[in-house]
């Protein structure tokens, strides 16, 4: 892409995401993630009213009264925003591509977290790890994502959620909010997310496209796996070949909404047709 072309791709979505930030998520970003975290302030004496839990038993042993811990609510955070840039994001049917819709709900993010003084930092995932951005503050660290969004040529084209979740526990070492924005595409990551979760606060946005979901019925159709390039042939005028899809689909949907409830994941559906505005501030009232 060149370089006039990319500023303008930029420029756009930094207009309609900030704008979107400004007005809609901020005070739902705000009240939905800060104060989550709690960080040790000082040690003093007890004081009748007190949390006899928070009653530091070290201190109190060596001067013989009691002392309690302080904690304080941590108003700085760190987010990160696991990125799935595998192949089957190139895929949509009708408003836009679920990778265009990725890049816009990162822009919607990176520029809330800014708002509100948080540092930003991005994994960029496959099946391998293709790049991570190290947590930063500030509109030119937000606006490097973007274009790192928009231009970015993955070099793997498959899905792991299992390895992303195990970079993130390891690389990030202070808890984070941690968005982990995937059509979902995989498998066998259950593990992984509820290890994530104990360490980070953990978000799942789910993008998908109403033809993942439902079969047209438009007679002999060629579909292609984008991951792994693999061709076949179906004929939607079966209704028994498109009512196996649905099913199967649907089997799909019920196995990850498992899987989030039972680590404890909050998450939200985005889908490609529709706005993303109520589905991420119905998520925000939410928590």
């Amino acid at each position: 892409m060149e370089t006039a072309e990319l500023l303008k791709k930029v420029r756009k979505i930094e207009i309609k995401t900030r704008g979107l930030s400004n007005q809609i998520f901020s005070g739902e970003y705000q009240s939905a993630f800060k104060g989550r975290g709690m960080t040790f302030s000082e040690v003093r004496e007890y004081q009748p009213g007190d949390d006899i839990r928070s009653i530091d038993w070290n201190v109190t042993a060596r001067f013989n009264t009691p002392f309690v811990k302080v904690f304080e609510e941590e108003r700085e955070m760190t987010v990160m925003i696991l990125v799935d840039v595998s192949a089957s994001g190139e895929f949509g049917t009708r408003k836009q591509l679920k990778q265009d819709l990725i890049t816009e709900l990162c822009a919607v993010l990176a520029f809330s977290s800014i708002q509100n003084n948080d540092k930003i930092g991005v994994i960029f995932f496959t099946d391998k790890i293709e790049k991570f951005i190290p947590p930063k503050k500030g509109k030119t660290h937000v606006l490097r994502i973007i274009r790192d969004l928009i231009e970015f040529k993955p070099e793997h084209k498959k899905t792991n959620i299992e390895l992303a979740l195990k970079y993130l526990t390891g690389a990030i070492k202070k808890r984070s909010i941690a968005f982990v924005i995937s059509d979902f595409m995989d498998s066998n990551f259950n593990d992984a997310l509820k290890i994530a979760n104990k360490k980070h606060d953990l978000v799942a946005l789910r993008i998908y496209d109403k033809r993942e979901q439902e079969l047209p019925n438009v007679g002999l159709l060629k579909l292609i796996d984008a991951e792994t390039g693999t061709l076949k042939w179906v004929d939607t005028s079966n209704k028994k070949v498109r009512t196996q899809f649905m099913v199967n689909a649907k089997k799909h949907e019920a196995n990850l909404k498992e899987a989030f409830t039972k680590s404890g994941v909050d998450t939200a559906n985005i889908n490609t047709e529709e706005s993303y505005i109520v589905p991420l501030t119905n998520l925000f009232k939410r928590r």
